[in-house]
């Protein structure tokens, strides 16, 4: 004969009992984690943003906000404008996912921006940002400028600043007051500078610019200096390659100076200006 528990229930097919225990159970567990949470002695190793007033506990974030990062994007103001310069290596955490992304996103006819960080990120915002720009030229009947752009990206990622966003971004453009370069990021940091480069490959890229930068370059040799930046960038830094795309913001708009050229044979193009193959085997032979 079934024997019927106090709290048995027919709509669960007897298991109330068993539900029940297993609530304390966990209840207890939880109790109990929470009292060896506060003993003295208990490593919390912590980290604080300095952008962000949100304290986080270190391993614990979400994989969404520690993926890896990979890119190498750089501008730089001189004389004759602005020249943008951009890999186009796409990596999800170690693996390469694409050779042929376009990391400098043509806002509009005057504006162009390069994209570090998630590229969906990037691209969503941007775009955006274009939509603006347009509705902002259809309501004034004047475009916006370079600075009030990059202003208007600044406040939409302090709206949204320390939920995972990932935005390292270059905006250049020319307006009625000259050409200009700005840097946002997704701390909401908004800069205005002559020479920035974003991304894993960016210190290699430094090297290069605070060698052969200076404001009087020419037009041919700041499109050059820019390749050869981003090529030792993409030499060095595994999460950068691809091909080289720069770009040339002037009085008039922007023009697209190199739509693709392949970082491998930039390779052996510069090793035969320096005498040697391109092999990286030449140093040991003429030493021994």
């Amino acid at each position: 004969m079934l024997q019927l528990y106090d709290d048995y229930d027919p709509s669960t097919f007897g298991l109330a009992r068993s539900f029940n225990y297993l609530d304390q159970k966990q209840e207890k567990t939880r109790q109990e984690e929470a009292e060896w949470k506060i003993l003295p002695g208990k490593p919390t190793p912590m980290f604080r943003d300095i952008f962000s007033l949100q304290t986080i506990q270190k391993g614990q974030g979400s994989k969404l906000e520690n993926f890896k990062h990979g890119t190498t994007t750089l501008g730089f103001v001189f004389n004759g404008g602005v020249i943008l310069a951009v890999d186009s290596r796409a990596s999800m955490g170690s693996f390469l996912s694409s050779e042929q992304v376009r990391k400098i996103i043509e806002v509009n006819e005057y504006l162009l921006a390069t994209m570090a960080g998630g590229a969906a990120d990037c691209q969503y915002w941007l775009a955006y940002l274009a939509n603006h720009c347009k509705q902002y030229e259809l309501k004034n009947g004047k475009k916006l400028s370079v600075a009030a752009a990059s202003k208007y990206l600044q406040n939409i990622i302090m709206s949204y600043r320390g939920t995972g966003l990932s935005m390292g971004c270059m905006l250049a453009g020319t307006d009625d007051k000259g050409q200009y370069l700005f840097y946002n990021d997704n701390s909401g940091l908004r800069l205005s500078g002559k020479i920035f480069s974003v991304g894993s490959g960016s210190t290699y890229a430094y090297g290069v610019l605070d060698t052969y930068y200076h404001d009087g370059l020419s037009v041919d040799q700041a499109v050059e200096l820019g390749v050869r930046a981003i090529y030792h960038a993409t030499h060095r830094d595994t999460g950068s390659g691809g091909v080289v795309r720069v770009y040339h913001i002037h009085k008039t708009g922007w023009t697209k100076v190199h739509d693709g050229i392949d970082c491998n044979k930039l390779h052996y193009q510069f090793a035969k200006e320096k005498g040697l193959v391109g092999d990286e085997d030449e140093a040991p032979q003429r030493l021994f």
